[in-house]
């Protein structure tokens, strides 16, 4: 357990709104800020911080927390990692937490760490070793034709293809297999601990702060999967780290590109387009688009040239739109991908590529009428209704018209009538999207599929009461030892396990010092969190005062009371139709 002085100090130190505004910008509203959220695609601001409390909410994903939380999210940390990453902001010195983490949370993120770069390091040796990286030497620098500091700056390394070199090494430096396993270093099965990467050219996967966090691998020869790559650990999340972006963020373009592999962006950097980047085995995903729109606002798609390539194109784009990045789509012709295209073609005429990558509309356009047969009417009904649902899903009704007029020449079709269509789109559309949100409502209101308080739905009424007790409990933790009717509120007093849990926590930590929602991000999730700041939050502008609190715990009580009753009530009836 870190000590709540350390914990309250850099609070102090990290005010929530500098630390915030290096992510997002925040606005001015009233006494709060504003901006887009970090934690899901948004164009209203409806991400709030509160410089009274030094926390933060979302009205739309329901992210919520104080300075902490937010880090454990935004860096994809554990709660002792976030400490330590704020104490070095701060410039505090902290005493070594590993040992605790280690026994609450297996390896620590600094452990991992440390052994990916002895990973890396070892990699790097094999690759240069005379004899052993001798095939992924002709495979990187005579096939790929890479210069030798081209392979050295994205620090490219070997995995030799025995199944215990790496294992036995990292074990001599003092590390676990615990640790190996936990940084998907090694695998095991029933003959023991496994090299996990075996007989493949190595990429380190470096993070922004320029941490080495995980490793993707390729086989020499035919064999399959084709790329290997980590999986989740400690210190890594594919869904929120880019390959290269932590040498593209220095490039002086101010856009992106996007590659499906590690070779593409090897291949551009060194003909000179810096601004590269690729995910890490995985589809784009929202997390990265929101990512992306820390750096730029402008990303160029330059996937492969097949089906499985525009199909990401497609879900790409809709995912960067979301998130407020503009996209255009690069369409290659005579290469499948942009290594090959640069290698056939040269620089330059990829440099024309990108200045002629195409819109989505215009993108989408040349696709759908390349599928159909627009000749045949059957055929160019399908065209006009595909690219109708299209333009209906835009916003602006300004691209709207403008991809109307297009989509109609494109057709040979009337205007007004494409515009009809589209209309009708929209209604349909919405009023889909207006049943969604009411059994939404529903469902939140009722408490059903409600996975942080799951016995929310059991009994709404009561479930209601302790959220607004617990919420004024958190502004004033001071007022648990208040006497309502001669005793103070206890354990018993609630009926979700959640509530209960809650004030359990709040009781421990007013022993021994003075609670603080900081304090909950070390025993509860990013999730749970997020629901106590929901709490807190919706008594902002209320009468919070002793009296308020007295009177919800006695409301709280009287519906426990009621429960019982019934409860008693249902026993007696039952007995009675058994006589």
């Amino acid at each position: 357990m870190i000590p709540n002085s350390v914990i309250e100090d850099i609070r102090y130190r990290c005010d929530i709104e500098d630390v915030i505004s290096s992510y997002i910008t925040l606005k001015r509203a009233g006494s709060n800020l504003k901006g887009l959220c970090p934690f899901h695609s948004e164009k209203t601001p409806s991400f709030t911080v509160y410089k009274d409390t030094q926390s933060f909410y979302c009205f739309g994903c329901g992210a919520g927390g104080d300075i902490i939380s937010f880090i454990m999210r935004q860096e994809n940390l554990d709660y002792v990692s976030a400490v330590e990453f704020l104490a070095r902001r701060a410039g505090i010195s902290l005493p070594d937490f590993s040992a605790a983490d280690t026994v609450h949370a297996g390896p620590s993120r600094s452990r991992i760490l440390e052994m990916n770069v002895e990973t890396a390091k070892f990699f790097r040796r094999m690759l240069f070793d005379d004899k052993i990286g001798a095939p992924a030497r002709a495979y990187l620098i005579g096939e790929r034709a890479l210069s030798s500091s081209v392979v050295k700056h994205f620090g490219l390394g070997y995995a030799p293809a025995g199944s215990h070199y790496l294992r036995d090494h990292l074990l001599s430096l003092g590390f676990t297999y615990e640790e190996l396993t936990a940084g998907y270093i090694c695998g095991k099965n029933d003959r023991g601990y496994y090299d996990y990467f075996r007989g493949r050219v190595m990429f380190p996967i470096i993070d922004v702060s320029g941490n080495i966090v995980a490793f993707g691998g390729r086989v020499l020869d035919s064999s399959k999967p084709k790329y290997l790559n980590t999986s989740d650990t400690p210190a890594f999340k594919k869904s929120k780290n880019l390959f290269a972006l932590n040498y593209a963020k220095k490039s002086e373009e101010n856009s992106l590109i996007i590659c499906e592999g590690y070779m593409d962006v090897i291949a551009m950097h060194a003909a000179g387009f810096t601004n590269a980047v690729a995910t890490l085995g995985t589809a784009i995903t929202a997390e990265h688009a929101r990512i992306i729109k820390r750096y730029v606002s402008k990303v160029i798609l330059a996937y492969d040239s097949d089906d499985a390539g525009r199909k990401a194109s497609d879900r790409a784009v809709r995912l960067l739109e979301e998130a407020g990045v503009d996209s255009r789509i690069l369409v290659m012709k005579g290469a499948k991908d942009p290594d090959e295209f640069i290698k056939k073609y040269g620089r330059e005429a990829f440099r024309r590529l990108l200045d002629e990558s195409r819109s989505k509309f215009d993108y989408t356009i040349e696709t759908v009428v390349g599928k159909y047969n627009i000749d045949n009417a059957d055929e160019k009904i399908k065209a006009a209704n595909e690219l109708c649902l299209e333009i209906a899903s835009v916003y602006s009704r300004v691209e709207r018209d403008i991809y109307i007029s297009k989509a109609a020449e494109a057709l040979s079709l009337d205007k007004n009538s494409v515009r009809l269509d589209v209309e009708a789109a929209i209604k349909r559309s919405s009023r889909a999207e207006k049943k969604k949100q009411t059994g939404e409502l529903i469902r939140v209101t009722s408490g059903i599929s409600d996975r942080v308080n799951p016995d929310f739905a059991k009994r709404p009424r009561a479930a209601r009461i302790e959220e607004a007790l617990l919420g004024i409990l958190l502004i004033h933790p001071e007022f648990e030892v208040l006497a309502c009717a001669d005793k103070p509120l206890c354990d018993e007093d609630f009926f979700t396990d959640f509530a209960h849990r809650i004030f359990s926590f709040i009781s421990e930590k007013n022993k021994t010092g003075a609670f603080s929602v900081s304090a909950m991000s070390e025993a509860f999730t990013n999730d749970e969190v997020s629901r106590a700041v929901r709490m807190q939050t919706a008594r902002r502008g209320l009468s919070n005062d002793e009296d308020t609190y007295k009177t919800y715990v006695e409301s709280l009580r009287e519906e426990n009371r009621k429960s019982k009753s019934d409860s008693l009530e249902d026993i007696l009836s039952a007995k009675r139709s058994q006589i």
